[in-house]
């Protein structure tokens, strides 16, 4: 049981504060309640642009590595779909100096001409190495724009194409930052071994001045189920072909997210599972297969990946992997494989749950999704689910009509029969 309290500040800042006297260590998690799904569809890659500019100087601190580093800490932060996350790890008795930093940031970003450059030339330049250099960089590019068809969901967090960045302006910008990096917008949460009272008056100290922005609102399209299969053929300079399959699954906060994970570690979680051991070890017809879910807070995806072993075609992959669907959706999953899977998220989550950045990382998530409490909840959740549930959502999203297939080619390879 994680304990923890919660407060709000006057300008709406969500705190949450967790006591954890086994740790020297504190650690600072700011989540900002933005994303890629809040760009503008000719705008994209603004939430990954931003992560960036949050360490280029802000109102006070012209440089924010340096100090943490002083104060013998550690930070960094990740963007996806749905938010932005700052992280700070330092000794405890130097919360004020990560508290000093990341409110001053919340202030007001230093908005400069040439800090913006720099950044964008940055990002522009990670979007070249990771989408287009990198081999099957751009496969979220594919599988996103064949899932989705109105929700933003249907760019990746890099954005759609590098000039989106290219051409974004300090007014774009500036407008972008006052809007969503926002207290009104955030969630702190502080875990570590402090004192609450000691971190309540430090966080008002620092945060309660930084003015509200106006109430965000969002009104987002929602995607339509999908009434027919997708399938794309792509061709890239790649070592070896590679075949993806994505199926709509339910929203992170719906009671079957929990099921359909369970169903991505029947089938690839750990050596005994059934992609894994059937269609690798056993048929030899992979040379690596894996299978994971999305995890996005709005309806996200269920992905199965491979690549096939040499001289097996991209049909015979496709078909091998369909057959063992099927075979799931067919008949019961034995009680006994289901309970050995959920001991392993239950240990996974009770191990994760040591570390003093993920729990305030996970107390900050989990409040965005609604309540914090569900941190003491998650494993309950795991250990509800049943064969049957597993049977009937697996028949429910596993289906030809709502997948999307991507075949993605080493050039110069022909195959017997194309996907037509």
């Amino acid at each position: 049981m994680i304990r923890f309290e919660r407060f709000e500040l006057a300008n709406g800042l969500k705190v949450l504060v967790h006591e954890d006297d086994s740790t020297p260590m504190a650690a600072v998690n700011v989540l900002y309640n933005v994303g890629a799904r809040d760009e503008s569809p000719d705008k994209t890659g603004f939430a990954h642009l931003f992560e960036h500019l949050m360490f280029g100087g802000s109102a006070n601190i012209p440089d924010f590595d340096t100090p943490i580093q002083m104060a013998g800490g550690e930070n960094n932060a990740f963007t996806n779909n749905d938010i932005t996350n700052f992280y700070d790890i330092l000794p405890a008795e130097n919360l004020e100096v990560a508290l000093w930093l990341e409110s001053d940031r919340m202030m007001s970003l230093n908005f400069d001409e040439r800090v913006l450059e720099v950044q964008r030339k940055v990002v522009v330049e990670e979007f070249k190495e990771t989408c287009l250099n990198e081999p099957y960089g751009d496969v979220w590019h594919h599988i996103a724009d064949m899932a989705f068809k109105v929700h933003p969901y249907r760019w990746p967090t890099i954005g759609k194409v590098p000039k989106h960045v290219e051409d974004a302006t300090l007014d774009d910008v500036r407008q972008f930052f006052y809007r969503y990096y926002r207290p009104n917008n955030a969630i702190l949460a502080i875990a570590g071994n402090i004192k609450t009272e000691e971190v309540k008056a430090l966080v008002e100290k620092w945060f309660g001045d930084i003015p509200a922005g106006q109430a965000m609102e969002r009104k987002l399209p929602q995607e339509p189920p999908q009434k027919r299969l997708e399938r794309r053929i792509n061709e890239a300079n790649v070592p070896v072909d590679a075949i993806y399959l994505a199926f709509h699954m339910p929203a992170r906060s719906h009671p079957d997210y929990y099921v359909a994970d369970l169903i991505s570690d029947v089938l690839s979680n750990g050596s005994s599972s059934r992609l894994y051991r059937r269609l690798l070890k056993e048929q030899e017809l992979f040379s690596s297969i894996d299978c994971y879910v999305s995890g996005s807070i709005d309806p996200g995806l269920f992905i199965i990946e491979g690549k096939p072993a040499h001289g097996v075609s991209l049909d015979e992959a496709s078909a091998v992997i369909w057959k063992e669907l099927r075979e799931l959706k067919d008949g019961p999953i034995p009680e006994e494989e289901l309970q050995k899977l959920k001991n392993k998220m239950e240990s996974t989550l009770v191990f994760s749950e040591l570390n003093v950045l993920n729990k305030a990382m996970n107390l900050s998530f989990f409040e965005l999704l609604g309540d914090a409490e569900l941190i003491n909840s998650e494993a309950d959740f795991y250990q509800k689910v049943t064969t049957a549930d597993l049977h009937r959502v697996a028949n429910e999203i596993l289906t030809e009509e709502n997948c999307s297939e991507l075949y993605y080619k080493a050039r110069g390879i022909v195959e017997e029969q194309p996907v037509g």
